[in-house]
């Protein structure tokens, strides 16, 4: 299905299930709560995108290793996987993944050192990925091999390390500007069956209870019917009077609500209705009474994919998968 419509100088907005936001929909301040380390996490659950879906704080008198292992899953290219810090963040390490490909970045005392390299890992399978700290090197392997080698060697005394190291899962707890490699932060992704240190300790979250990671995903874009996306035309290349032409795709028949809706300044809304196995099409700005339930497999903008991290949109959202 295509959907042509006409771009103004004065801008155009688009919507995907354009209804009311949520009231409450970004509120914070919620109390913390004890989750396991070995927990399943939905990382991109609704939290400012930076921040940590969960962390613990662990005294270094307590550890014996430094090794971490879990599970990853994602058919996202981009996003932060887990952090740590020591020193209240003077020292750090963040994991994440860039075009689908691990990327370590480090700060050591003076060092900035960033490395990427392994598989890529975001073909929606489980992935088991162990970190490590050996001497001078940081080691990480995926799926029992060798990954990422990172070897650190400064010319400063080796300092002795004492007070609290920090993990975070999906976030940071640094500024995003001492970052040496810039990302998108919010990874639509599923962790499990961590080992954290080899120690079994609690962690903290904000959230009122941990999002679901379905058992089968597939890839596309995931409406649960709680929320929409917004763009505005400042994300795309429109030259004044150009026909728009926006491409869907996806099982129709499975969906319900409010797919698309399209304003420009001086016109009425277009709006696109799925509603019991139809496609409806209307000019009516009221039209449109229930938030989008389903899964768009294409989303494109003059040919090209439409990229719902881009958006304003409801944390409910998964931008790259869908329940299968």
């Amino acid at each position: 299905m295509a959907v042509f419509w006409k771009a103004l100088a004065s801008g155009l907005l688009l919507t995907s299930s354009l209804l009311a936001w949520e009231a409450g929909a970004q509120g914070n301040g919620r109390d913390k709560k004890k989750v396991l380390g070995g927990s399943t996490f939905y990382l991109g659950q609704e939290r400012d995108i930076w921040t940590p879906l969960a962390y613990t704080i662990i005294n270094f008198t307590d550890i014996v290793s430094i090794k971490s292992s879990f599970q990853l899953r994602t058919l996202d290219p981009e996003g932060t996987i887990f952090y740590g810090d020591t020193k209240s963040g003077k020292d750090w390490f963040v994991l994440c993944l860039k075009g689908g490909i691990p990327l370590m970045q480090i700060k050591q005392q003076s060092m900035l050192i960033s490395v990427a390299g392994g598989p890529k890992l975001n073909d929606g399978k489980w992935h088991t990925l162990e970190v490590s700290n050996q001497g001078k090197f940081v080691i990480l392997e995926v799926d029992g091999s060798q990954g990422l080698v990172v070897g650190l060697q400064s010319e400063h005394p080796e300092e002795i390390i004492e007070g609290d190291l920090r993990l975070a899962l999906g976030g940071i707890m640094i500024s995003k500007e001492e970052l040496i490699v810039e990302y998108e932060p919010r990874l639509d992704g599923c962790v499990r069956n961590g080992v954290w240190l080899n120690l079994s300790v609690s962690w903290e979250t904000e959230v009122e209870e941990l999002g679901p990671c379905y058992q089968n995903i597939q890839p596309g874009s995931y409406f649960p019917g709680t929320g929409f996306a917004v763009f505005n035309t400042s994300v795309f290349s429109f030259a004044e009077d150009d026909d728009v032409k926006i491409e869907l795709g996806g099982d129709f028949s499975q969906m319900h609500g409010t797919i698309l809706s399209i304003k420009a300044p001086g016109q009425e809304m277009f709006t696109l209705v799925a509603n019991n196995n139809t496609e409806v099409c209307e000019s009516e700005v009221n039209v449109g009474s229930h938030f989008l339930s389903g899964c768009l497999k294409k989303m494109q903008v003059q040919g090209k994919d439409l990229d719902l991290d881009l958006a304003d949109k409801h944390m409910s959202i998964s931008s790259h998968s869908c329940p299968a």
